[in-house]
């Protein structure tokens, strides 16, 4: 597993590279000049191109860019022009939250949609197996910015049931109720391909002789659809989750900025409409790792559910 783990590593390293050096070429293109935001709109062209000189920002792109991944590997990863706040230092405040989130969604998503799954697969044709997977393609058609709108208008500012602005602090300091919301507008849209897929993978198992054997010992079915069909059927939904990883990425910038929930994506968003490329570079930048890091740790359950990846 050690070795799988470092060819993973050294595989993503060209990815983070390339996903870099795309939105640093993209931030670029973007119609605002930091060297003219730095100095202020009455500036004379003399400072603004003196700042520029300063910034490095007359130079071509790859030469940028190189000194930018310089500066990286050496912990540095400027100054937001903004705030005047170290980026790393941004981050450093936004980046629990975002975890909050997506752990949070995640923990509301898979239990969900594994027990649906399951429960259709055994149900299979029956009016419970319809309905589950009716609802499972509603929530795959609606977008998070739906979902999240229709929770606040009617959980949050209606009912007065959760708060559905800001966060009130980390879970064990009382911030749960203020968690729960955007946790489920994630949640909520990633439930229907995970009980789709499990559906799927949990009816070809059980057709297999292993589960014809298993019940042929006199196992209890409950066993028999836990310990045997589900945990053979969980790789292509591992697979599916790893692959929706970045569509959970997206969906918390957007849900981030719907429920002012002070996260990475949040912070992204606001750095490229006011032009502070500093902050949004680090921002996509750990966007980026996380992606690449959940990627790694969907490997690292392919070996542990099915031995025969490691050998192979």
């Amino acid at each position: 597993m050690g070795r799988q783990i470092v060819h993973r590593l050294l595989v993503s390293f060209p990815a983070l590279l390339g996903v870099l050096f795309l939105c640093f070429c993209l931030l670029q293109v973007v119609p605002a000049d930091p060297a003219m935001i730095i100095a202020g709109p009455e500036a004379k062209a003399e400072t603004i191109a003196a700042i520029r000189l300063e910034l490095g920002l007359d130079r071509p792109i790859p030469i940028q860019f190189a000194e930018y991944i310089g500066r990286v590997l050496r912990g540095d990863l400027g100054r937001s022009i903004i705030s005047n706040k170290m980026v790393s230092e941004e981050l450093a405040l936004t980046i629990g939250p975002t975890v909050e989130l997506m752990l949070g969604a995640m923990l509301i998503a898979v239990p969900l949609g594994l027990a649906l799954g399951t429960f259709a697969a055994v149900r299979r044709g029956r009016l419970s197996d319809r309905v589950i997977m009716a609802i499972s393609v509603a929530g795959v058609s609606m977008p998070v910015f739906f979902i999240g709108l229709i929770l606040i208008q009617y959980v949050g500012y209606k009912w007065g049931l959760l708060p559905f602005t800001g966060r009130t602090g980390p879970i064990w300091d009382g911030g749960l109720p203020s968690l729960i919301l955007p946790a489920l507008t994630l949640g909520l849209v990633l439930i229907g391909p995970i009980a789709r897929l499990t559906r799927t993978a949990v009816l070809e198992v059980l057709g297999a002789d292993f589960v014809r054997t298993a019940r042929a010992k006199g196992l209890r079915e409950t066993v028999v659809i836990v310990h045997h069909a589900l945990r053979n059927a969980l790789i292509p939904v591992v697979t599916l989750i790893g692959l929706q990883a970045a569509f959970l990425l997206g969906g918390a910038v957007v849900t981030e900025t719907m429920f002012s929930w002070p996260g990475v994506g949040r912070l992204a968003v606001g750095a490229i409409v006011s032009s502070d490329f500093p902050t949004a570079q680090g921002a996509i930048m750990i966007l980026a790792i996380a992606f690449l890091t959940i990627n790694l740790l969907v490997d690292v359950l392919y070996v542990y559910l099915d031995p025969r990846v490691q050998r192979s």
